[in-house]
């Protein structure tokens, strides 16, 4: 039976990834490169794993120690001369979902949460919420008695730093109460 599906053959999935890795921010583990490449129903796993490490062998992909794949320069090179040979609906897709996935990275670049214990068996949780350069629009350090609460306190922080910038900020700039 054939494919269904716009993407034929190996080469189109080779072309595929090619076209996902060169457009995404930063190295992307095995699972996000699958989701983002399996756009198309002509695409199946087996051949999109076959793809993706015939892609490292030919050193068009890398991947590092910790299973990140990212585009190399000669990958970056030939797939921009083959991805005008993809289906304009495919790379629609892909680009949709490429543009979801960065801006995940984005956002998960700019909350940082830091926890370290100290001497006396308490623990001190950082927290930073930081701006597109990295420069950080709030920052702070929390003291808590337990590696539990620490732990608490910086995936809650990682949901919605911004409810916690805007608060700060409506605490500071709110009207005394006069002592009342």
């Amino acid at each position: 039976m054939g494919r269904v599906g716009f993407i034929q053959d190996k080469l189109e999935i080779k072309f595929l990834i090619l076209y996902v890795a060169s457009r995404l921010i930063e190295p992307v583990p095995f699972e996000a490169m699958q989701d983002l490449t399996m756009c198309d129903e002509g695409v199946d796993f087996f051949d999109f794993s076959e793809c993706l490490n015939s892609l490292v062998e030919s050193q068009h992909l890398t991947l590092s120690d910790d299973g990140l794949y990212a585009v190399t320069e000669k990958g970056l090179h030939n797939g921009a001369i083959c991805e005008s040979s993809l289906p304009y609906s495919v790379r629609l897709r892909a680009d949709k979902n490429i543009t979801i996935y960065n801006q995940k990275l984005k956002r998960r670049a700019q909350i940082k949460s830091d926890i370290r214990p100290r001497r006396n068996g308490t623990f001190t949780v950082t927290l930073a919420f930081n701006d597109d350069d990295d420069q950080p629009l709030l920052k702070m350090e929390l003291m808590v008695p337990k590696e539990v609460m620490a732990k608490d306190l910086a995936a809650r922080f990682q949901k919605s730093p911004e409810q916690l910038y805007t608060g700060i900020l409506n605490t500071l700039f709110a009207e005394p109460d006069g002592g009342k």
